[in-house]
């Protein structure tokens, strides 16, 4: 059985001319063998650290913010790894590694780890190419920006939209069973369950 590892860095997220200080999340799956690396944000050496010596099948950015993409070209050559997106975040990826390619991802591909199959939903809002990722067999969900728990992602800035993150999120995640535990881009893990409820208050916030 695969398991999950968490990575905590810190580092800036930057667009449209602002920095921000963030802590953001790296998720491992894998066993003891081989492993998936989720997001490759700001350090390279305590992601590798805790890969160690397992087989890294490859590195999903969940979306290409650059806080969530810094080092996966370094990540990519250590472990002679590809770097897995979605296309529709490539003007967001060329701000950050402008002469480096990445396999593209499609919404319902399927990924396999370590006899883990995991799912690739397509959920924009937070950026056009969005993905979370969904590992029925462990009831997990990796959702990058998408949701938090408390909320959807920031849809404030450039290339982001509250309506698209709402029906990302209404359509696609929250139609997953409700013991579904979601592992988020920064912050604490929450359920399905803990945050269907408040669908109606994100509504009636719109942003």
């Amino acid at each position: 059985m695969s398991r999950i590892d968490r990575v905590i860095t810190s580092g800036t997220f930057a667009l449209d001319g602002g920095t921000w200080d963030v802590d953001n999340n790296i998720w491992l799956i894998g066993d003891d063998t081989e492993v998936l690396i989720i997001d490759a944000a700001h350090d390279t050496e305590p992601i590798v650290d805790a890969v160690g010596d397992r087989q890294v099948v490859g590195i999903l950015c969940t979306h290409a913010h650059n806080d969530h993409i810094t080092v996966a070209p370094n990540l990519s050559r250590h472990f002679d790894a590809p770097v897995f997106l979605h296309p529709a975040d490539e003007v967001l990826w060329r701000m950050t590694h402008p002469d480096v390619d990445y396999q593209s991802l499609a919404d319902k591909q399927r990924i396999t780890v370590a006899g883990t199959d995991i799912d690739i939903l397509h959920t924009p809002g937070h950026s056009p190419g969005s993905v979370s990722l969904h590992a029925p067999d462990l009831a997990a969900l990796f959702t990058g920006d998408t949701l938090f728990s408390g909320g959807p992602g920031a849809t404030g800035r450039s290339y982001s939209d509250f309506d698209t993150i709402i029906d990302s999120i209404r359509d696609r995640l929250l139609t997953l069973p409700e013991e579904t535990t979601v592992h988020t881009g920064h912050g604490d893990t929450t359920t399905i369950g803990t945050e269907k409820p408040s669908l109606a208050d994100w509504l009636a916030r719109g942003h």
